[in-house]
């Protein structure tokens, strides 16, 4: 008779598609494939062009976001600030920025409110933020911010799901924001933040 551990037993799978990652992880199958393209998770194509992402790439994402964001450590020049309550960009954003291997100091932060607070104990040089948050939104926070005198002239990129037409009808932007669409645009982010660091070495030795 034959050994029945032996028996009906299946290898264990090495890759998944693409839409089962995403069920994974719990996004879209947009954001997936930023994360392969970005390095973030291991992956191969088949012939027929089908991604295949290996399972414990996923597993490790899912583990190392659970620590939540940290500041990327090193010399800095510019500080980043994040506004994203989303856990799985607030991860994206934390290794993708750290991947840059800038001067850059990143804190992330989850609302508006949050971004208020951590602005108002250290001005970041950049603040970059998602406009639908709980709580206070990024339209209210970036109100607020533009009706400070002393904070009127940071700089902000929001990254949004939300269309022109939504952004009209929640009473608009400030015409300086730069306004981004989801999936997060990393190279578009990564040359405006280096073209910030070239302004402020310029007028640090200025």
């Amino acid at each position: 008779m034959a050994d029945v551990s032996q028996v009906n037993t299946k290898p264990e799978r090495e890759y998944c598609s693409t839409s089962e990652a995403a069920q994974m992880l719990g996004v879209s199958l947009g954001t997936v494939q930023q994360m392969v393209e970005n390095g973030l998770l291991d992956a191969w194509k088949t012939a027929g062009g089908h991604r295949r992402i290996r399972i414990t790439s996923v597993e490790a994402f899912l583990r190392k976001r659970q620590a939540g964001p940290v500041h990327v450590g090193g010399a800095v020049s510019l500080r980043v600030l994040i506004a994203e309550d989303d856990r799985i960009m607030q991860a994206l954003y934390e290794r993708t920025l750290a991947n840059w291997e800038l001067p850059i100091e990143v804190k992330i932060v989850a609302s508006g409110f949050e971004g208020l607070m951590e602005i108002g104990r250290n001005p970041p040089d950049l603040l970059v933020s998602d406009l639908v948050m709980p709580g206070l939104d990024g339209f209210a926070m970036i109100r607020k911010l533009r009706s400070e005198p002393a904070l009127a002239q940071m700089d902000v990129v929001v990254v949004t799901g939300l269309t022109p037409e939504d952004i009209d009808e929640q009473g608009g932007l400030p015409d300086d924001v730069i306004i981004y669409g989801k999936p997060i645009p990393f190279k578009e982010l990564k040359g405006y933040v280096q073209a910030k660091l070239v302004s402020l070495q310029k007028r640090s030795r200025a």
